[in-house]
Formats: C-alpha cells, sequence, structure tokens
C-alpha cells in the first residue's frame, strides 16, 4: 500500500480506546511483511489485557519513530477528495502512523539501519500504552512522538491534571425537596468553585485552561438526585499545586474530587531546518518517562479538527511527512546533535 491507502485502510478500522486489538492485528500483519522482507524484530509487547503495544526494530534501535494506534469516538469510515483523507483517526494518529511506516521502509530501502517503530494504545484515555512502554525499553536514545503540529517542530506542550468528581446525596420525592439532599445541586455549586480558579500563565506555553468535560447523574425529574459525576480537565503550563490545593478545597465536605491522571507540562528540543510551534495538548511523552530516550514531538495535520467530525489530513502534509520523519532519524542516527 502507498501512504495514502494505508492512511484509508486504517482508519476504516475501528480502534477507540480500549479497543484497539483489531488495529494492532492488522499492524502486526502489516510490520510482519515488513520484517520479512528487511529482516530485523517485531514484538507485541502488552500493555493491558488484550490491548497490545507493538515495537519493531533493524540493527540496536538508537532512533524509534512512535505514534499511538487508538482513537477517540465516534468512529467513522475514511473517504478522500483531492485535497484531503477524511475520517476518524485520519490526522490523529493513522495519517501519522502511515507516514512512519512509509518513512521505515524508505529508510529500510536506502540501507539505513539502527532505528525502530513503536506504536502504542491508550494516549487517548490514560496513556496504558506509553506507561507500559516506560517499563520495557529498548535502548533507544531519540523518541521521535507523532502528533497533529502540521509538520512543525514543538518547542513546548501542556500538561493535563483530570479529575473525576463524584456527589453523593439523599433521595426524595421532588416535591419534598427538603427531605432529601440533591448531589446535582452541590456537584453544580463545587464546579462553579473550582471555575473560579486563578489559572497560572507561562511565558511560552500561555494560559491554563479549563473544561468540564462530562456531567451525570439523577434518576428522574422527580426525584432529588442522590449521585452526580463530572470529569474535568486543567490543561497546565507548570506547577498544578495551586490547582490541586483550589480543587481540594472547593471540595472539602461537599463531594469527593479524586485525581486520576496528570501530565507534566514539556519543553521540547529542535532540530535544523524545521519550523516551530508551541501546542496546548498533552502527549504520551511524559508516561515514557525518558525510557525512549530525548523526545521530539511533530506530526502532519491540524490538532483544530481532531475529535471533530470534520477530521481530516492533508495528502500533502501526509507525504511531506515521510521526508521529515526519514530525514530526522538520519540526521539523529549521523550526527545525534540536539538543538536546544
Amino acid at each position: 500500500m502507498n501512504t495514502v491507502e494505508l492512511t484509508r485502510a486504517l482508519v476504516d478500522i475501528e480502534s477507540t480506546t480500549h479497543h484497539e486489538q483489531p488495529v494492532v492485528d492488522f499492524l502486526f500483519s502489516y510490520l510482519s511483511a515488513l520484517v520479512g522482507r528487511y529482516p530485523g524484530h517485531l514484538e507485541r509487547i502488552s500493555a493491558a489485557p488484550h490491548r497490545d503495544n507493538l515495537f519493531a526494530s533493524w540493527g540496536q534501535p538508537l532512533v524509534t519513530l512512535s505514534t499511538h494506534m487508538d482513537t477517540v469516538p465516534p468512529f467513522f469510515p475514511s473517504r478522500e477528495d483531492a485535497e484531503s483523507i477524511w475520517g476518524r483517526g485520519s490526522c490523529d494518529a493513522k495519517g501519522i502512523l502511515a507516514a512512519m511506516l512509509a518513512a521505515a521502509e524508505k529508510l529500510l530501502a536506502a540501507g539505513v539501519r539502527n532505528f525502530g517503530v513503536l506504536f502504542v494504545v491508550g494516549e487517548e484515555r490514560d496513556s496504558v500504552g506509553a506507561q507500559a512502554a516506560a517499563r520495557t525499553p529498548r535502548g533507544s536514545r531519540f523518541l521521535i512522538n507523532g502528533e497533529p503540529t502540521e509538520n512543525r517542530m514543538a518547542l513546548g506542550s501542556k500538561g493535563a491534571l483530570r479529575y473525576e468528581l463524584v456527589a453523593r446525596g439523599k433521595l426524595a420525592h421532588s416535591a419534598y425537596p427538603q427531605l432529601g439532599r440533591s448531589a446535582v445541586h452541590t456537584l453544580l455549586d463545587v464546579l462553579e468553585d473550582i471555575r473560579k480558579l486563578p489559572l497560572p500563565e507561562d511565558s511560552l506555553l500561555g494560559p491554563t485552561t479549563l473544561n468540564v468535560g462530562t456531567i451525570s447523574g439523577g434518576r428522574a425529574p422527580n426525584v432529588v438526585a442522590d449521585e452526580a459525576r463530572a470529569e474535568i480537565m486543567f490543561r497546565v503550563v507548570g506547577d498544578p499545586a495551586s490547582l490541586r490545593a483550589g480543587v481540594s478545597a472547593a471540595a472539602e465536605g461537599r463531594l469527593e474530587a479524586r485525581e486520576v491522571l496528570f501530565a507534566p507540562a514539556l519543553r521540547l528540543n529542535e532540530l535544523d531546518g524545521l519550523s516551530t510551534t508551541v501546542v496546548a495538548f498533552t502527549t504520551d511523552i511524559p508516561f515514557f518517562e525518558g525510557a525512549w530516550g530525548e523526545p521530539f514531538l511533530i506530526g502532519p495535520g491540524c490538532i483544530h479538527l481532531a475529535h471533530t467530525s470534520e477530521e481530516r489530513i492533508p495528502k500533502k502534509e501526509l507525504l511531506e511527512a515521510v521526508d521529515i520523519y526519514s530525514r530526522m532519524v538520519s540526521q539523529l542516527l549521523h550526527q545525534g546533535v540536539i538543538v536546544r
């Protein structure tokens, strides 16, 4: 398959987080054929039950190309027009994955060795694949992580601080609310206090942001709610201590605030010859914990289209990424020079 065909084939395999195994099996077959043509090493690395990372390498893997195989819901299949490939995961991150595979094949055909590819599960939810990879390093000195940056090298990325809020109440007939205690009302009051928290700013990364992502609770309009839940996420730009303290103070005595994920904000490196940017999203990079080498962040596609019904990736950027990834691998192998 060429890069466009492979992107569409990957997009057409539903692989929302926790359900990645069909695309894992497809890619294992694809990589098996590649390892057959260019002798190397291929393995599955278990990240969770029935959820595998994939790692292939040729020679000593000093440089690793990596991205994720899972997508956000809802799934919708691929289509293409003259300019773009559309579909869930087209830019985040199956087009990137296809570009990395095309770059690997280009490098191998040119006789380049001592690099690998690592594809992980779970990035869109809890980075369980990257955490598993951090426990199973393979000697890589440089990690090229792929996310949509419009083929510009990211100099920094925001972190993430995610909470689940759980409020408990007391059931009652809604005609007699004084006999109950509404968990929904409690949750809304706490959310209002959290939304008033001061949000730190950073000169490079910009402002911290807050998103109230999900709210659920209650049983019926005529019943005082006995439970309510919400999930919130801060996109952090520095030390999260003040945010943690603010959430704890808002929740104290009213509901349970469970911290379920933290990834720090990052300053990242650049390489000569590539334009740069700064991104507000969070990646798997913090969860690799340096176990796969010095990280770089770059990939085709626009993050503003990821996770939307308009998700697509320009074919031109996709093909440019093949050359960018192959050049980066060669540069890091032959020079090993990091510009800070």
